[in-house]
């Protein structure tokens, strides 16, 4: 069993950044590849990024060049850095963790609003 907590969401505007941070509680952290996903209203969750426990990671292309994605095992935390935000960044980001046996295995958090306007 994993618990997520995020953190770090807000208002920014265009052209900023913020830093979201997701903590772990439970599970060996390293075992689960840990990812961002966001939802705006009326669409569906989609991938920002996803790092593995070695630190391999791979993001969406409409976020490449902008955010980057970071985790730190021993603290069970996983970070993404947005920068150059757009206001089409606003969504509820979620943090996730799923199991790099078994993708089946799969926690989220509760999500934290990221509202990029003016």
């Amino acid at each position: 069993q994993v618990q997520l907590v995020e953190s770090g969401g807000g208002l920014v505007q265009p052209g900023g950044s913020l830093r979201l941070s997701c903590v772990g509680s439970g599970s060996t952290f390293s075992f689960y590849v840990m990812g961002w996903y966001r939802q705006a209203p009326g669409n569906q969750r989609e991938l920002v990024a996803r790092i593995t426990g070695g630190g391999t990671s791979n993001y969406a292309d409409s976020v490449k060049g902008r955010f980057t994605i970071s985790r730190n095992n021993a603290r069970k935390m996983v970070y993404l850095q947005m920068n150059s935000l757009k206001p089409e960044d606003t969504a509820v980001y979620y943090c996730n963790a799923q199991h790099v046996r078994n993708a089946t295995v799969n926690y989220w958090g509760q999500g934290t609003q990221v509202t990029v306007s003016s």
